[in-house]
């Protein structure tokens, strides 16, 4: 408004702070609140298990420090909110079971704690927090190997994905969400001198001034709703995400993958307690199979930010009954990924790299394709026309050729996680004769060689035309995907939009020798509210986001409600309150 005026004060984080860690980690947080804000490379967390990065035996000694918590209790999360019961039936989907129990969560005691511990936390500042999760985060990385052995043993992944993926890619996106809160934080002065010129009754100059206090406050208990197949990949964000901005948080896994959040949770706990705050911030509650504990959790009072991934189902309810009773609700749910494939000068790249993209974990990924969209007249290409058949066969050989062998096709696929995704990659057959469509490449069973229970599936393929839109509409979880048939390029895109809109998509690719059907693509992803990859061909593929630069969701579509990591994911976390009085 004309005649204010602002005096500059410190931020949020510029306050003077006395916490060590502060110092520590001033030049990470530096690092990674400039690279969030230009959206280029930077990852802290080196994606490698190689001994030159991680140094001599720490492969050995992560599988033996993970081998050592099996068949017994876990009791690494010290003194915590029990109720004196001890669940925890893990099996893994390569066949052994994990035999480790975890304490039971008094639910009214936990989140009895969780608020005594906010008020200290909330006071700290934003710095501090920021700092002490920098801290655990990097603490997390040392237990890396430790933490990929307990994904692959809960989720099916192959060791090494299960170490990138659950390790430095998901520390990554939490120290992003860190950095992201940070970033929101210090947006508010912590303090200014307010003046609004004026004069008195004789004329002479006198100004209304005000000292006005500016206070980041939690939103309150936070809830992180674990999922079964990338348990810290999609729990961090919203972990990290509250427990910088203030708020307590209790993490619920899901109960056929608890250990890797119990270890990420002990560490944080551990932490905490070495930085002098309450080990409280950061609760584990693990439940029994169909105990329903997410549902009981969400619905406290004192529950005041949700973050959920997993099925559509709950992630509904969330969104229209958690929401609707004023909590901040964060889902990520199901979707119809989608590729549409209209020409190309580089068949062997586009083959190869849909053929990976197919494969990686068994098509267990909320980014994997699952709608490849195919002229029935056939596309243009570097090796001549090809028809919807001979597309479809040579993509049916390049997923057989990538995962023939036996042996090399685990270490891509992983195990299937659980009895759906089996049941969906086993009927196929059946699929398509009620489809009235024809198995283009069956998913094959592969054989572990060192884990002879695992069931172990490569990609199916099954093609139909594009007016069954009762089959290729509703996500098929795993290694299935649709060949669908269109009248051209032009239905392909409006297929596309259409169906995103109406029922999801975590991601999207186009293939195109054509400038005017990229731009076309890439209007219908931003009518769709999804990412669109553009003739992907070498070493990326639309499975993959990298943190700090990839936004992982858009939240403008019904597969989720929210972005990894934009602003939106973090600055409804925290509320700010201002106090004021005259100088």
């Amino acid at each position: 408004m004309a005649g204010m005026t602002t005096a500059t004060a410190p931020t949020q984080s510029q306050q003077p702070q006395s916490h060590p860690l502060v110092d520590r980690h001033a030049g990470v947080l530096q690092e990674a609140t400039a690279a969030l804000a230009g959206r280029s490379y930077f990852s802290r967390y080196p994606e490698s298990p190689s001994p030159r990065v991680y140094g001599a035996g720490a492969a050995e000694q992560g599988q033996a420090a993970y081998e050592a918590l099996l068949d017994k209790a876990f009791g690494a999360l010290g003194e915590v909110a029990t109720d004196g019961g001890w669940v925890g039936e893990e099996v893994s989907p390569y066949g052994p079971a994990l035999g480790v129990t975890y304490p039971h969560l008094e639910v009214d005691r936990a989140i009895e704690v969780a608020q005594a511990a906010l008020p200290r936390w909330r006071d700290a500042g934003a710095r501090t927090r920021a700092a002490v999760c920098v801290e655990i985060i990097d603490a997390i990385n040392t237990r890396s190997f430790e933490i990929g052995h307990s994904v692959m043993h809960t989720t099916g992944q192959p060791f090494v994905m299960a170490f990138q993926a659950a390790g430095p890619h998901a520390q990554d996106r939490a120290l992003e969400a860190v950095a992201a809160g940070l970033a929101e934080q210090e947006r508010i002065p912590a303090s200014v001198v307010w003046e609004k010129p004026g004069r008195d009754k004789q004329g002479n100059p006198a100004p209304i001034r005000l000292q006005k206090d500016y206070r980041v406050v939690p939103r309150g208990v936070a809830l992180v709703i674990g999922c079964n197949t990338f348990p810290t990949w999609n729990g961090y964000p919203g972990l990290f995400a509250s427990l910088v901005t203030g708020n307590p948080v209790i993490v619920k896994p899901h109960p056929r993958a608890i250990l890797p959040l119990a270890i990420s949770v002990a560490v944080g706990r551990e932490v905490l307690a070495g930085a002098g705050f309450s080990p409280d911030l950061l609760q584990l509650a693990p439940e029994a199979e169909g105990e329903g504990l997410a549902k009981v959790l969400a619905q406290r009072d004192e529950v005041r930010i949700i973050d959920y991934t997993g099925g559509p189902g709950f992630g509904t309810w969330l969104e229209q009954t958690a929401a609707g009773a004023g909590k901040q609700v964060y889902t990520e749910k199901a979707g119809v990924n989608t590729v549409v494939v209209d020409s190309t000068d580089n068949l062997r790249g586009v083959l190869g790299n849909l053929a990976f993209s197919l494969a990686l974990y068994s098509g267990q990924m909320c980014t994997t394709p699952q709608n490849i969209y195919v002229p029935r007249e056939g596309i243009r290409t570097d090796e001549g026309m090809l028809s919807f058949q001979e597309f479809g066969a040579k993509l049916a050989a390049a997923v057989g050729k990538l995962t023939g062998d036996d042996a090399r096709a685990v270490e891509l696929l992983g195990a299937t996680v659980n009895d759906g995704v089996r049941a969906n990659a086993e009927g196929l057959a059946a699929l398509a004769r009620e489809a009235g469509g024809e198995v283009v490449l069956d998913s094959r069973a592969v054989v572990h060689p060192t884990f002879p229970e695992a069931v172990v599936r490569a990609p199916g393929l099954v093609s139909l035309d594009v007016s069954r839109e009762d089959v290729y509409t509703q996500e098929c979880f795993g290694p299935v995907s649709f060949l669908i048939g269109t009248a051209g390029t032009e239905q392909s895109l409006a297929q596309f939009r259409d169906t995103v809109r109406e029922h999801g998509a975590m991601t999207a690719a186009v293939y195109s020798t054509d400038e005017q059907v990229l731009d076309d693509a890439r209007e219908a992803a931003a009518d769709a509210g999804v990412a669109l990859s553009e003739n992907l061909t070498g070493a990326v593929f639309v499975n993959q986001t990298a943190a700090f630069s990839d936004l992982h969701g858009t939240g403008a579509n019904p597969a989720a409600n929210a972005a990894y990591v934009d602003t939106a994911f973090v600055a409804n976390r925290f509320r700010v309150v201002t106090s004021r009085r005259h100088v």
